[in-house]
C-alpha cells in the first residue's frame, strides 16, 4: 500500500520548530488497526488521517 505522507511542524509559524506531526490524506477510511500501524511507523507523537469529501 502507497500513501502519501505529509509531515508538517504543529503549533508553530516557524520552519523547524513546533511539534512535527504526520498527515495522511486517504482516499477511504482504512481499518482502526491499520491506521495504528501507520501511525507507529511513522515514529510522530501525532498523525492525523483524513478523507477528502469532494
Amino acid at each position: 500500500m502507497k500513501l502519501p505522507i505529509l509531515q508538517v511542524d504543529a503549533f508553530t509559524s516557524h520552519v523547524f520548530s513546533g511539534n512535527p506531526a504526520a498527515v495522511v490524506p486517504l482516499h477511504e477510511w482504512l481499518p482502526d488497526d491499520v491506521l495504528q500501524q501507520i501511525a507507529m511507523e511513522n515514529n510522530l507523537s501525532e498523525t492525523a488521517f483524513f478523507v477528502s469529501r469532494r
